[in-house]
């Protein structure tokens, strides 16, 4: 086990995640705020902590977290891949376990750009006969 901070990065959506991954007692910050303050709703802290839980590494690590861009679900999907990635530089023992869960995934999806003459990217207007 590295005893320096292992640093790694995971995007979601327009969210982006630069995660510092150091042994400690389990602290989770976001860009200096306690991971229950930034993170109000049980769920999103629930997806950022799941590569813990299932590595069951809760207690060890102290993670930083650089948030930025997106909404608050891409967010917390963007740091739950920084988080995977990290715990892999550590231990690659862990990855098999992260991967069956699909925590080392990148999801490609992105929001398709609005076309011009168009109300929205797919959406066409009104068709009129008359």
């Amino acid at each position: 086990m590295s005893m320096e901070v292992v640093n790694a990065v995971g995007r979601r959506k327009a969210a982006v995640a630069r995660v510092y991954v150091k042994p400690g007692k389990g602290n989770i910050t976001i860009n200096q705020k306690p991971l229950d303050t930034y993170f109000p709703l049980e769920i999103f802290q629930y997806v950022v902590k799941q590569p813990l839980l299932v590595t069951s590494t809760t207690e060890n690590f102290d993670i930083t977290i650089t948030l930025d861009g997106g909404g608050i679900k891409g967010q917390a999907e963007a740091a739950r891949l920084g988080i995977a990635r990290a715990l892999c530089e550590i231990d690659a023992e862990m990855r098999p376990v992260l991967k069956k869960n699909g925590f080392m995934t990148r999801d490609p999806r992105e929001v398709e750009r609005k076309k011009p003459g168009q109300p929205g990217a797919r959406r066409k207007f009104q068709f009129s006969k008359r």
